[in-house]
């Protein structure tokens, strides 16, 4: 879509939006068009695409024609935009249910559903019924869904367009190739979850998206419907978790405390055949213990179930190949370090117009560059933007007939709106972020003590004004089921909490597996937050004299030692959470990731990134430390490999290899 084009959807909306009686093509043509001298039958395919594009923005065109007249005369026929169609309905929020939508709607932190929650959050401000809130100190719970596979099934799912993939069998063990009507999505058990039907067998299955081990092709020609009594929910709850396992294993004396804590009592003696100690460790999920297996290469290896022997076996021969390959050649587009993202378009300009034009009205002086941050644009795109809304409006063209919004002073005014006032409803992608997100929130501690006076829970309200805005789009948005939020140890993240508002330092006992060590801490805490339903804390470590990130599950002892905290906490709105935080004395690494790998990219905040042209993607990754990337690239079996320091890649080989080589004995 070309600027013009947007010039001229965005006028030929406000046309149809401000007729009473609706206006016949003749006068669109003439007016809007500007009867550009295309012949009739072009003119009538280019309406017919203009009016299909305003469909997809969820506006409704009718069709009036005059009693007696057939519905295919020009000369009778008027069109018309009625102007509650699809206006998002006035939502009016407390302060307490503003704090809990945004924290759902920070929820995602990548993916479709993050920018979808994004745009949400910016129709509710627009449409003037969210007011500016403080969450809650130090808590940042997120989602991180499924990499590229998620986005892909969640864009089919909603637009109902069944779906292909190689899928790897958990009952045989072979890749096999799977042809599924998708339903819906969701987290169980720390895995995600396609449930859809499965045209082949003609019977519902559940996909673990882990095993899907190759691109996800849409076919956009054919299309399903999902049964009406679809609960996403209800499904996974009748998923069953599956049985306990022991696995036992060889692992190098002193080596791997991490899993020598998880051992079954009673084992850890050495093996007279390896001069290793031998551990008994119980496990659900042989892919799961797998990757992890994996990653500690030569350390470990496996004797038995088989299954699970060859499930490493598989991945380290997968990252040996992946290692031995000819090597890309390193090309970034800037020299600058700039975050992978998604080229804009003209539709998301127009989009951008629909939730800009509200939010002027509600927001009259602001700032202009206080506008373009908020829309996280340049204020050259956003002048762009103005400019082409100025010279939008009714198709008599008078000044009066014109959108009038003036920046003097680069402050932002606006006093014409042409009954663009009101955002847009959420789409199926919006209503799902915020709804799934609030749904996910259930149990995460704090919340309660937002509880009004008469004591209704601000979560439960918010739902349900929510899920009334979104009319059908919310019950569409169903198809979606987050993993839980809520932190496993409750004691350990009080006192955390704790400290955070009051100021005062922790010591902890933590448990590195990347150095395979324990050790003892001083740290002033910042900030919680989660991915999935694994949490961390942000700190300054006295002991390194920098910040660091602790996963909660891997503190072995906390307490406050009665000392006050001495360094102030980042900027949370300047400076985003992350698993790792740059220092100056870090290591820059390239990696090549595969499609189904690239979402490791966002996961490790990429400064620079580049696309292959096999769909792969090179990604510059900064580390604190380049000892345990040797572990990284064989627990992804092949998913990621080290281009450059080439002799950081060449010890990645030689760990791999040296894992393979004890299976061959």
């Amino acid at each position: 879509m070309s600027a013009s084009r947007t010039e001229r959807l965005l006028n030929l909306l406000i046309a149809l939006l401000n007729t009473r009686y609706g206006l016949p093509r003749a006068t669109l043509r003439e007016k809007v068009y500007h009867d550009s001298g295309e012949t009739d039958a072009a003119f009538l395919r280019m309406f017919e695409r203009d009016k299909a594009d305003l469909r997809q923005f969820g506006f409704e065109i009718e069709t009036v024609t005059d009693m007696g007249f057939a519905s295919d005369d020009p000369a009778s026929t008027r069109y018309r935009i009625g102007k509650e169609s699809n206006r998002l309905p006035d939502v009016s929020l407390t302060p307490a249910e503003c704090t809990v939508l945004m924290l759902a709607a920070q929820l995602w932190e990548h993916a479709a559903l993050g920018s979808a929650a994004t745009t949400a959050v910016r129709k509710l401000q627009a449409a003037g019924g969210l007011a500016d809130v403080e969450l809650p100190a130090g808590v940042q719970p997120r989602i991180r869904p499924a990499g590229q596979a998620f986005d892909d099934l969640l864009s089919a799912m909603h637009a109902q367009h069944p779906v292909s993939f190689s899928y790897l069998a958990a009952s045989t063990g072979r890749e096999e190739l799977r042809t599924v009507e998708p339903w819906g999505l969701g987290s169980r058990f720390g895995q995600w979850y396609l449930v859809g039907f499965d045209r082949a067998r003609e019977a519902k299955r559940f996909y673990r998206l882990s095993r899907i081990t190759s691109a996800v092709n849409v076919d956009t020609k054919s299309s399903y419907q999902r049964p009406s009594s679809f609960d996403i929910r209800a499904e996974l709850d009748s998923l069953e978790e599956l049985p306990l396992q022991a696995a036992l294993l060889d692992v190098v004396p002193g080596r791997l405390l991490g899993l020598r804590k998880r051992a079954v009592p009673g084992t850890g003696t050495e093996s007279p055949s390896q001069g290793r100690d031998q551990l008994t460790v119980t496990y659900r999920d042989a892919e799961v213990l797998a990757e992890e297996l994996a990653s500690y290469g030569p350390n470990v290896r496996v004797q038995a179930p088989e299954e699970l022997r060859d499930a490493v076996i598989r991945r380290l021969e997968g990252a040996a190949e992946a290692c031995a390959r000819p090597m890309p050649p390193i090309r970034f587009a800037d020299a600058a370090a700039a975050p992978r993202s998604r080229k804009r378009t003209s539709e998301d300009q127009l989009a951008r117009m629909l939730q800009l034009v509200p939010f002027l009205v509600h927001h009259q002086g602001l700032h202009i560059q206080e506008v373009a941050d908020h829309f996280g644009v340049s204020t050259r795109e956003l002048i762009s933007d103005l400019k082409i809304l100025i010279c939008s409006g009714l198709p008599e063209g008078y000044p009066d007939d014109l959108l009038d919004i003036q920046w003097e002073d680069n402050h932002v005014f606006i006093t014409q709106h042409l009954e663009l006032n009101r955002p847009v409803r959420f789409s199926v992608e919006e209503a799902s972020a915020l709804l799934t997100g609030l749904a996910t929130l259930n149990g995460l501690p704090g919340l309660d003590g937002l509880a009004d006076q008469a004591g209704v829970s601000p979560l439960e309200s918010v739902t349900l004004k929510l899920a009334g805005a979104a009319g059908e789009q919310g019950r569409l948005a169903g198809a979606v089921a987050g993993p839980p939020v809520s932190p496993q140890d409750s004691a350990v993240f009080e006192t955390i909490t704790a400290a955070i508002q009051n100021g005062h330092q922790l010591r902890l006992r933590y448990f590195s597996p990347q150095r395979d060590t324990v050790s003892e801490r001083d740290v002033d805490p910042f900030r919680l937050y989660s991915l999935d339903n694994t949490w961390y804390f942000e700190a300054w470590c006295h002991s390194k004299a920098g910040l660091r990130n602790f996963r909660l599950d891997r503190v072995e002892s906390l307490a406050e030692n009665g000392l006050p905290i001495t360094h102030a906490a980042p900027d949370a709105s300047a400076v985003p959470v992350k698993l790792f935080t740059p220092n100056d004395d870090d290591v820059t690494v390239v990696f090549e990731l595969t499609r189904q790998s690239a979402g490791l990219a966002d996961d490790y905040y990429a400064e620079r990134t580049s696309p292959l042209p096999d769909v792969g993607l090179l990604a510059e990754i900064r580390f604190g430390s380049a000892d345990w990337l040797p572990m990284f690239v064989a627990q992804h079996g092949g998913g990621a490999r080290i281009v450059e320091p080439e002799e950081l890649a060449a010890k990645a080989l030689e760990w791999i290899s040296e894992a393979l080589e004890q299976y061959k004995h």
